[in-house]
């Protein structure tokens, strides 16, 4: 059977998860594209739905078939493949990071946020603590992780619980203020905190750091996108330690 009607209630659920609260209550988030939809089943997320249009319903066996209007309808794409999926949010229990983890302090932009949890798990960041940041699970933030949410432990809690989970690592935030990266020797096992793309990183949190490091710039440039500079320092970083 093929959907065809707005009303149903299985497409008003779905729709409904693009509102961040509603995702927060139900737990689930919304996964869209053949490639991301075909990775998050092979990193074995637990899927709780697959809604796709008429043409893919062999490719996805047992999913939910709608018509081209109500995906949509449903998509947050342009230009939509016809395939999304209803994901199971983990349950991660905030906790001590294993190895080398990032830290993001009030991050605002999706874009951002996706982007940094995909070169984070590029290279070799499986721990994220995030304080006051915007939703990781929106549909923008997932596009921009290019699966690299289905393979990262996000952690979110306040301020002071996340950094009393830190509390035993040491800290190197990202900063202007601070000695030139490509001069600076990373510690084995750390946390690289990047902050808002507009004001930085909470004053509380760089009194609490151990290092404050800055990528160099030339005179012509006041300051670097904040996935750009975490990019750079991640690499930097696990790569040139004590």
């Amino acid at each position: 059977m093929v959907i065809t009607s707005k009303s149903n209630p299985i497409v008003k659920e779905i729709s409904k998860l693009n509102d961040k609260k509603y995702r927060k209550e139900k737990g689930l988030y919304l996964v869209e594209g053949i490639k991301l939809v075909n990775e998050c089943i092979a990193s074995e997320c637990f899927v709780e739905n697959i809604i796709c249009t008429e043409n893919l319903a062999e490719n996805y066996p047992k999913s939910i078939i709608v018509s081209d209007d109500i995906f949509k309808n449903l998509s947050s794409e342009i230009t939509p493949q016809g395939v999304l999926a209803v994901i199971r949010k983990p349950q991660n229990i905030l906790k001590n990071p294993q190895c080398s983890c990032i830290l993001l302090d009030c991050l605002q932009d999706p874009g951002n946020l996706g982007t940094i949890i995909r070169t984070a798990n590029a290279a070799g960041y499986k721990e994220i603590y995030l304080i006051n940041c915007t939703d990781p699970y929106s549909p923008k933030a997932v596009r921009a992780s290019m699966g690299g949410i289905f393979y990262v432990k996000i952690y979110q809690g306040t301020k002071a619980e996340i950094l009393n989970m830190l509390s035993g690592i040491e800290l190197i935030c990202a900063d202007m203020s601070g000695q030139d990266i490509f001069q600076f020797t990373a510690p084995e096992k750390f946390c690289l905190c990047i902050g808002n793309e507009g004001n930085g990183i909470s004053r509380d949190i760089i009194n609490f750091s151990d290092y404050k490091i800055k990528i160099p710039m030339d005179t012509s440039c006041e300051s670097l996108n904040a996935a750009v500079s975490a990019g750079i320092a991640m690499y930097q970083l696990k790569y040139n330690k004590r």
